[in-house]
């Protein structure tokens, strides 16, 4: 009964996490936004000593629970092991623990997280992870189901489903999202929970946690008859059947075990991992010793072709070279942005205006940017800072926003149509904050485009709607620090 419920509310939190990442409307974070909050490490990051501490008590009190219901990596895992029992059953054998292994991929990712390389820790980071599997390779699928489902539709006289489009937000995390799912769906297909109890933070700190857990699976030795079939249905591979003992730093409570068991022998109570006569080895001691050292880390931080009226393809906007990234309102400044974000793309797939999109720089791997070649940011929109799980991105009203300079726009007059003595004020007509002006220039008797730093926005407006391509005649650059206007 314990496996039973742990599969039905895995499930269910692994179907709610996955539709919260694939919604394109931003309907459903009304309903499931609170999913992303309670993930450990948004949590860590986002300060929310609450949920840390409830899932601390929790993995005190039953073990790793965390790391079979709510991670939706951990149950994303358990779908391939499930896959790979349907082609070979008893495949799994005991295996000792890699605690210096676990304990240097811990410490790397901390001093990663510390140093402000977020962008390169987060490619191990579980939540994050499958953030970026599921909006880059599960969301396209549905966007094209969806489209499907539109198609026929309109069809039959209803509107219930509309087009949407489909597009690469970036190759790079493309890729990465790719090469994580192929890797993670290899090794759990193979060898079960290895990822987790080698690679991921995540189990490596609840693992600390999880050796003194009060109810636990417990050995019966007058029951067991020795057969090893939990140890060969064991997915994480802790159980050694021959000194009947548990490694509960990578047990998973994922009660595969108990279910196995024909001699009832193993039951998940209080007590002990193993009821002996004989003494236990001492591999767990060493485990403890190797990585009781990090546990403070708790606390560390296609493409729609565009044509004009007459038919004739548009060139394509290219994107600017700017000195300093834009980064989303309620973002507060570069160095708090770039300390929280996980690079989740939970924000970016939230998206309605497609201005947010993964970064390619080497320092803030993924984590988003603004861009305004598909569109632009609107002052009444801020779906981004109510979704954000870790604070990178501070929620804010529309009132808020509009007070909140990002960016300031940038002229490049030789691009712009004025200077050749076309009549255009597709910026200063389109600019909320009023900011964009169009003056007379003495010195070639063309217009030109003024801009008013102190009330420019960097909403992108005047970027998204300047008509000259490839590259704008106006663009906006990013502040470091976010300020009020």
């Amino acid at each position: 009964m314990l496996r039973k419920i742990r599969i039905l509310l895995g499930g269910l939190f692994f179907v709610a996490v996955t539709l919260l990442f694939l919604d394109f409307t931003g309907v459903l974070h009304l309903y499931l936004g609170w999913l992303a909050k309670i993930q450990l490490l948004p949590a860590v990051l986002a300060l929310n000593v609450g949920v840390v501490l409830f899932f601390a008590v929790v993995t005190l009190l039953v073990g790793r629970t965390y790391c079979s219901v709510i991670c939706p990596m951990g149950v994303m895992q358990d779908i391939f092991i499930w896959l790979g029992g349907k082609c070979k059953k008893n495949r799994f054998h005991y295996m000792k623990g890699l605690p210096v292994l676990r304990g240097v991929m811990l410490v790397v990712f901390v001093l990663l997280m510390v140093l402000g390389l977020n962008g390169i820790a987060i490619l191990i980071a579980p939540y994050s992870a499958y953030g970026r599997i599921a909006t880059n390779l599960f969301q396209p699928v549905y966007m094209w189901i969806n489209n499907l489902c539109a198609y026929f539709a309109e069809r039959a006289g209803s509107y219930a489903f509309y087009s949407v489009d489909v597009w690469v937000k970036s190759g790079v995390t493309l890729v990465v999202a790719a090469v994580t799912f192929v890797v993670i769906g290899f090794v759990s297909f193979r060898w079960g929970r290895l990822w987790c109890n080698t690679v991921c933070p995540v189990g490596t700190v609840l693992g600390c946690i999880s050796k003194f857990a009060i109810f636990r699976p417990v050995i019966d030795t007058n029951k067991c008859n020795g057969c090893g079939k939990c140890a060969k249905n064991c997915k994480a591979m802790c159980i050694n059947p021959e000194t009947h003992t548990i490694d509960m730093s990578r047990c998973v409570a994922c009660m595969d075990c108990i279910e196995n068991c024909h001699q009832k022998a193993i039951q998940y109570r209080k007590g002990k991992a193993v009821v002996k006569t004989d003494d236990v080895d001492g591999s767990r001691r060493k485990f403890v010793a190797a990585t009781a050292a990090v546990g403070a880390a708790m606390a560390v931080q296609a493409q729609e072709k565009k044509v004009d009226g007459g038919l004739a393809v548009l060139v394509d906007k290219q994107l600017p070279e700017r000195q300093v990234p834009l980064k989303p309102f309620g973002a507060k400044s570069l160095k708090n942005f770039s300390s929280r974000c996980t690079a989740c793309q939970l924000c970016v797939s939230e998206c309605p205006q497609k201005v947010l999109r993964p970064s390619q720089k080497l320092t803030t791997m993924m984590q988003p940017e603004m861009a305004f070649d598909k569109g632009f940011c609107p002052a009444d929109c801020t779906k981004c800072s109510q979704v954000c799980p870790t604070g990178a991105i501070k929620p804010i009203t529309p009132e808020e926003k509009s007070s909140i300079s990002v960016g300031h726009a940038v002229t490049v007059a030789k691009n712009c149509l004025l200077a050749q003595g076309v009549d255009c004020n597709a910026c200063s007509r389109h600019c909320p904050a009023a900011a964009i002006s169009i003056v007379n220039d003495p010195a070639t008797g063309h217009g030109a485009v003024a801009v008013n730093e102190q009330r420019c926005i960097g909403c992108g407006a005047c970027e998204y709607y300047c008509p000259v391509r490839p590259f704008s005649a106006i663009y906006v650059e990013g502040r470091e620090v976010h300020v009020n206007v």
